[in-house]
């Protein structure tokens, strides 16, 4: 295995603002003498929860707008987790907010990276187990359109035209893995 030295960052400055969005440019020197710039997020310790709701035999998923490919896609409730939070905490406020349940058991199945050549974003995949009815208002323009699916089938969702965000995938096979032990 090659022993890698973190590049240097020679400088980084802020190029770009949004209401949502901060971009940097980093200069790099690499071990071998190799310069490049990139550009990044302005790195936050900010993360976030993605609930996957089990109800009896089934998953329940959301149909949401996704502004960035200007089409619904279905998924997995999600969403930041607030000052002061625990990713439960924010998870069962989630959960709440978007499909007017709390959950009497959350575990937490992994953290993962989205894009961490970009971000340094984390998003924490949490199983949401023995549900009670439970709404928070949320932030939401619209309301969210709730799909139930059997849990025998839930690998069929990676043929679903819909169900395409890599996060929403990566949680389905957390989830898969984690009720096939739990059965």
């Amino acid at each position: 295995m090659i022993d890698l030295k973190k590049p240097k960052i020679l400088n980084i400055s802020d190029i770009a603002h949004s209401r949502l969005f901060n971009i940097q440019s980093v200069d790099l020197e690499f071990s071998n003498g190799a310069r490049r710039i990139y550009e990044r997020m302005k790195p936050t310790n900010h993360e976030a929860v993605l609930i996957i709701p089990v109800i009896g035999d089934e998953l329940l998923l959301i149909r949401e707008y996704a502004v960035g490919i200007e089409q619904y896609e279905l998924g997995f409730p999600k969403g930041t987790i607030d000052v002061g939070e625990s990713i439960l905490e924010a998870a069962n406020r989630e959960l709440k907010e978007e499909v007017g349940l709390g959950a009497k058991k959350l575990e937490l199945l992994t953290k993962l990276t989205m894009a961490p050549s970009y971000f340094s974003s984390k998003m924490n995949i949490v199983i949401a187990q023995d549900l009670y009815p439970e709404n928070l208002e949320g932030d939401e323009p619209e309301p969210l359109v709730q799909v139930c699916w059997p849990i025998t089938d839930m690998m069929s969702l990676l043929e679903h035209p819909d169900f395409n965000e890599a996060r929403n995938i990566s949680a389905l096979f957390f989830a898969q893995r984690y009720l096939n032990e739990k059965r």
